[in-house]
């Protein structure tokens, strides 16, 4: 599926293939949070990163978060999430571990995205305390990581062309 997207501004818009374009997972991380706003929830899609192409490429800045580990200490994340500097929209997230991959975040899509079958909302362990996540029919909890990836979850649904 062919996406389209932009910042708040307008400065940055990007196009990209994604071969995982439902946007099902919902972070709750303290980076999700913080980057995106608000009480988290922000949804990565999966692309195909040698389709990226952006407009606008001298508005992006990048952030690479630090994890704070068991022991106390703080490592930097290889994942590189793209921003606009003039608004401050997260727009992707980028990972050289995975250097096909590109992940848009859905709130920055312009195009129309499909509704899920089902939303699985992760890292509920780390959420804010005044954060309540939607608990309906087709909600799953995490309180950490799924075990399936987005490609997996696009499989099992019968949404991915293979």
């Amino acid at each position: 599926m062919r996406l389209e997207g932009s910042c708040h501004c307008g400065k940055v818009r990007f196009r990209c293939e994604a071969y995982a374009p439902v946007p099902f997972l919902h972070c709750y991380c303290s980076i999700c949070r913080k980057t995106a706003g608000g009480g988290g929830s922000a949804v990565n899609l999966g692309a195909r990163a040698a389709t990226l192409e952006v407009e606008g490429r001298e508005y992006l800045g990048v952030y690479q978060a630090r994890i704070r580990e068991g022991d106390g200490s703080c490592r930097t994340s290889s994942g590189r999430r793209h921003f606009c500097t003039g608004c401050g929209s997260a727009l992707w997230l980028f990972d050289p571990d995975w250097p096909d991959l590109v992940h848009p975040h859905a709130s920055a899509i312009d195009t129309p995205l499909p509704v899920p079958p089902e939303r699985v909302h992760m890292l509920l362990g780390s959420r804010a305390g005044w954060v309540k996540a939607p608990d309906g029919d087709s909600d799953k909890h995490l309180d950490g990581l799924p075990r399936e990836s987005l490609e997996d979850w696009h499989r099992r649904h019968g949404l991915l062309d293979d």
